[in-house]
């Protein structure tokens, strides 16, 4: 009964955490439409050039640091917890953020100057605040996790979320209205982020005195320095860079992209001006990809080697499926943006400059959500280091790509670079779980999935050629009600004709949602096989 108990603690505890990621990857994305919409190109630019950093900031406190800490305190827990064992790892926390905060401090002019912009040089220097942070946030979660209590990493997230966006806007609104410098809203993002840390340190820090987590107070410790050392920093920074591929990727456009324009001709004003116009399209491509991916991933259970030797068939299954789901998701959402982005440039961003370079980066969607679904179960199956690897590799890709591309193709050769180099790391993970299972994969009703996602993109151009003419759209509102509808209408189609044309097995469809209008639509002796 009490391990019945446990598994079920940590299983509800998961769907929690994967509830709070998808919530706070949705206002992530969200909110950087109405700053651009405050700030302008050049504005949203400026944000831009520093998110990253604050991205990565998050990824250590939110997955990194936490997971790697949750492994030693789960493993160690049975035998006591001690202060002495807590004091190493909060040391080695620490002294990592410190010196990661010295580094940016002390280099930031060369940084400002790498990415084309020394006016930069005073946000950069700002977002090390946040870094400070990191010890004590990543310390609380960590020790709820590995006594696997996920509630309150969740709540945490979602209020370093929503203080986040809170503050940023409002510091958006009065850079605009005060006629100040728009380089003042890279120093506010830094500050939002420092403010939105400490308080997740507070909600974990009444979370502890409300469960009164003890330690055993000894001097002596169950964790060696080089233990705790090669757990939080090892472990941890390689479970950090498998949640970053998207934002290495913006890494990489923060350093390359302004001073690839202006080898293109542009001048600096121009170059940064048309970065914040590519930069509209991250936001669009995050959210895509937390519907590519975080739903999909919902229906597997957790995969581990030993589950996978004990019953392979079964878990073979669950492997196909969420791939299945991740394609058809992913997919469905690459191609209504592509089709539907001269409208959602013109609603979401007042204009419709960059529509084409845009479209061709909306293509990273279906392989970056791909990627993360298929990376996620080779590091169930304990190949973490080998997936991050393939991520380096991909970032790499895109360095050299967008120093041939951008030159060249401007913003599109580095939406360009971007979609070739998630196609590789996809590839790469790809490869790696069909050497591992040594099975194929990628077992696809292909042509009813393609029959089904060509319905939907005529049925779109349709509405777009013939029904948007005669809407006589007049504002802003309206727009957004008719792009909505035309969503809906393009989502219902997609599915109905998946589910009539049977690119689902009947056990896939009795864990969709609304049985009562799959029930309806499907005829249940067409799915008594599975192909």
């Amino acid at each position: 009964m009490t391990q019945e108990k446990s598994n079920k603690q940590f299983f509800q505890g998961a769907f929690v955490l994967t509830l709070a990621g998808i919530i706070s990857k949705v206002l992530s994305a969200g909110y950087r439409i109405p700053l651009q919409n405050i700030t302008g190109d050049t504005g949203f630019y400026i944000y831009q050039q520093i998110y990253p950093f604050l991205g990565m900031a998050m990824m250590l406190a939110l997955y990194g640091f936490p997971t790697a800490i949750s492994k030693i305190i789960a493993e160690k827990k049975d035998n006591g917890l001690f202060s002495s064992d807590f004091y190493r790892i909060f040391s080695i926390t620490t002294f990592f953020s410190v010196t990661f905060v010295l580094l940016i401090v002390g280099f930031a002019p060369y940084i400002a100057a790498m990415m084309g912009d020394p006016a930069l040089i005073p946000s950069v220097r700002m977002v090390a605040l946040v870094f400070l942070t990191i010890p004590f946030v990543s310390s609380y979660r960590g020790l709820f996790q590995g006594l696997n209590n996920m509630k309150p990493t969740a709540f945490s997230q979602i209020t370093e979320q929503l203080l986040r966006v809170c503050i940023i806007i409002g510091v958006s609104l009065y850079v605009v209205y005060q006629n100040q410098s728009l380089y003042y809203i890279g120093i506010g993002g830094a500050i939002a982020s420092t403010v939105g840390t400490l308080g997740a340190s507070i909600v974990l820090y009444v979370f502890l005195k409300k469960k009164q987590v003890f330690f055993h107070a000894s001097e002596q410790a169950s964790v060696t320095w080089n233990e705790a050392v090669r757990s939080v920093l090892g472990f941890g920074l390689v479970i950090t860079i498998n949640h970053m591929l998207l934002l290495l990727l913006q890494f990489v456009d923060a350093f390359t992209l302004v001073s690839g324009l202006i080898h293109n001709g542009f001048t600096l004003s121009d170059a940064k001006i048309w970065k914040g116009i590519f930069d509209r399209g991250q936001p669009l491509v995050q959210l895509g990809i937390v519907v590519g991916s975080s739903l999909a991933l919902a229906f597997i259970p957790t995969i581990t080697t030993n589950r996978l030797n004990k019953r392979k068939k079964l878990f073979l299954s669950y492997i196909r499926s969420a791939w299945k789901f991740s394609l058809y998701l992913s997919a469905g959402a690459t191609i209504g943006l592509i089709t539907l982005f001269p409208h959602v440039n013109q609603l979401l961003f007042l204009s419709n400059n960059g529509t084409k370079s845009l479209q061709l980066l909306s293509l990273t969607i279906i392989f970056a959500a791909l990627s993360i679904t298929t990376a996620s179960i080779l590091q169930g199956l304990g190949y973490m280091y080998r997936t991050a690897g393939f991520v380096l590799l991909g970032i790499g890709c895109k360095c050299i790509l967008n120093v041939l591309f951008v030159p060249r193709f401007g913003i599109t050769g580095a939406a360009l670079a971007t979609t070739i180099s998630a196609c590789i790391v996809l590839l790469c993970n790809l490869y790696q779980l069909k050497v591992i299972l040594n099975k194929q994969i990628i077992r696809l009703p292909w042509f009813r999935f393609l029959c089904s996602l060509g319905g939907m993109t005529l049925v779109l151009l349709l509405l777009n050629k013939f029904v948007f003419p005669i809407m006589l759209i007049q504002s802003r509102v309206v727009y957004a009600v008719y792009l909505l509808l035309v969503v809906l209408v393009g989502a219902g189609i997609y599915f109905f004709l998946l589910i009539r044309l049977r690119a689902f097995t009947k056990g896939e469809l009795e864990v969709l949602p609304f049985q009562n209008i799959v029930g309806y639509l499907m005829k249940e002796d067409k799915y008594e096989r599975e192909y």
